[in-house]
C-alpha cells in the first residue's frame, strides 16, 4: 500500500514539474529564430545567396542570428547598438576587397525603415571618417566597413538586389513619393515626346520642301527648254533682254 502511494506521489510530482517546465518554456521562448527562409534545394539561407558572388563568398561568410555573434565576426562597431535582432532578423557577412560587407534583413518594412533612420542618424554624428558606407535596399540595411574606397564600397553594394515583393501592413510611407516620382516620369516622357514630334515634324516639312521644290525647279527647267522662242516684235530687231529670242538674221535687216 505505502509503495503504490509512493508510485502515485513520484507520478504527481513528475506531472508537477512537467507542467512548471512547459509554463516556464512558453514565458521564455526562444531568442534565438531560425533562418525563416532556406532554399529547399539545398538548405542555404537564401539571404545568403543574394551576397555578390556568393558561391565563392559562401566558404568565408558568416550566418548572423544574434548581437553576439555579429560582434563575434566585426568586432565592436559603434552602430551595432541600433541593431535589433528580435522578431525574425536576420545578417550575414563575408570580406571583400572593397570592405567586410554586412546585409541585414527585417522581418518587415516598417522596421527596416526604422532601422534606417537611426543608423543614418548615427552615421551623420560620426561623420565621414568612420570609414562605414550605408544604403538601404528593400528591407536590407547593407553596410560595408573598413571601407578605404567610397566608390568601390557602393559598387559592391550595387551587387545587392532585394529580389522580394515589399508588403506593407498599413499605409505605405512611400506612396507619395512613389506616386511624385511616376508623375513626373510620365511629365518628362511626354514632354520628351512631345519635343521628339515637333522637332521631327519640323525637320521633315524642311527636308519634304527642299525635295518638292528641287524636282519642281528641275521640272520647270525643262519644260522651258521645251518651249519655242518668243518675240513680240514680229521678227524684226529687238534688245534681246530676256535671253530668249534667238538673234535675227541678217538677210533680213535693212540695207542703207
Amino acid at each position: 500500500m505505502k509503495r503504490a502511494l509512493s508510485i502515485r506521489f513520484l507520478v504527481l510530482v513528475c506531472a508537477v514539474l512537467f507542467t512548471a517546465f512547459g509554463v516556464f518554456a512558453q514565458n521564455n521562448p526562444v531568442s534565438q529564430p531560425k533562418s525563416q527562409e532556406v532554399s529547399e534545394r539545398d538548405d542555404i539561407p537564401v539571404l545568403m545567396k543574394h551576397l555578390p558572388d556568393w558561391e565563392n563568398a559562401r566558404n568565408r561568410a558568416v550566418y548572423i542570428l544574434n548581437t553576439n555573434s555579429l560582434q563575434k565576426a566585426l568586432g565592436e562597431r559603434q552602430v551595432f547598438d541600433l541593431i535589433d535582432f528580435a522578431g525574425g532578423t536576420e545578417a550575414v557577412t563575408a570580406p571583400y576587397p572593397q570592405g567586410k560587407l554586412l546585409i541585414i534583413e527585417y522581418s518587415t518594412p516598417q522596421a527596416s525603415v526604422d532601422a534606417d533612420n537611426k543608423i543614418k542618424r548615427r552615421l551623420t554624428e560620426l561623420g565621414q571618417n568612420s570609414q562605414i558606407v550605408y544604403r538601404r535596399i528593400g528591407n536590407y540595411n547593407a553596410f560595408v566597413f573598413d571601407a578605404a574606397d567610397e566608390a568601390a564600397a557602393n559598387n559592391l553594394l550595387d551587387q545587392v538586389k532585394y529580389e522580394k515583393k515589399i508588403q506593407w501592413l498599413g499605409t505605405d510611407p512611400f506612396a507619395y513619393k512613389q506616386a511624385e516620382r511616376a508623375f513626373v516620369k510620365m511629365t518628362s516622357d511626354i514632354f520628351f515626346s512631345t519635343v521628339v514630334a515637333i522637332v521631327g515634324g519640323l525637320g521633315l516639312s524642311v527636308v519634304a520642301g527642299i525635295v518638292v521644290g528641287i524636282f519642281f525647279f528641275y521640272f520647270r527647267e525643262q519644260k522651258r527648254a521645251g518651249m519655242e522662242a518668243f518675240s513680240d516684235a514680229g521678227g524684226m530687231t529687238r534688245l534681246n533682254l530676256d535671253g530668249l529670242t534667238p538673234q535675227t538674221s541678217t538677210d533680213r535687216l535693212l540695207n542703207d
